[in-house]
């Protein structure tokens, strides 16, 4: 008896699920100016990056004000706004209508995502799983979180998509070998495009058919 393979799709949240990327390039913009002025646009650089990666690449030597900036980041969070990606929440039902498996799989820390539930209560019972920047070691574009993902759904790489609107969260769904479909929220169409198996302005005229052809 042949035993059936489960289908997954693994969300990043930033600009995939909730519309916060522009939030967070205003943020680290300014961390940028004031402490690395010799990178232009920040904000950008570090996108989909856990927070204990971008102190270890670009605060070393800068112990002291690591706190500091958390606590600032931790301030701008608890004031942020989280909506929706147009679409996602249809999309979400429409895969759970056809039985896929759903985890979202960001780089944001568990006192980030309290926020998160506080406002969206209800976002937990949209998904399977939510794995936060705690349970990896390492951070994309490494595929670690993605592989995961898969792992604690259940599912084979070769049946995951990922959805990623970061050049580095892109390139970790890759690495793990998954199909990727790219949000064109936070970087261009144009930008991703050779870098996905599709490219999609938000999830408003996606479907589990469009989705399941990926994997054909």
């Amino acid at each position: 008896m042949k035993i059936p393979t489960v289908t997954a799709a693994l969300f990043d949240f930033d600009g995939v699920v909730m519309d916060t990327e522009s939030q967070y390039t205003v943020f680290w913009d300014e961390i940028g100016r004031e402490y690395l002025p010799q990178y232009e646009g920040f904000g950008r650089i570090i996108k989909g990056q856990t927070l204990g990666n971008i102190y270890r690449q670009y605060f070393q030597g800068m112990e002291a004000e690591q706190p500091l900036i958390t606590e600032r980041l931790n301030r701008f969070e608890r004031t942020m706004t989280f909506e929706y990606i147009p679409g996602v929440e249809c999309f979400m039902e429409n895969l759970r209508a056809n039985g896929v498996r759903m985890a979202i799989v960001t780089s944001s820390n568990e006192e980030k995502m309290a926020n998160v539930y506080a406002a969206h209560p209800e976002l937990k019972q949209r998904v399977d799983r939510i794995l936060t920047a705690e349970l990896f070691t390492r951070s994309k574009p490494a595929p670690d979180c993605f592989l995961l993902g898969a792992e604690v759904l259940g599912a084979t790489p070769d049946r995951c998509v990922v959805f990623e609107d970061s050049f580095h969260g892109i390139e970790a769904g890759n690495a793990a070998g998954m199909a990727v479909v790219g949000l064109s929220t936070t970087n261009s169409a144009a930008s991703i495009a050779g870098r996905c198996s599709t490219v999609i302005p938000d999830f408003q005229a996606f479907t589990y058919e469009k989705m399941r052809a990926l994997l054909a």
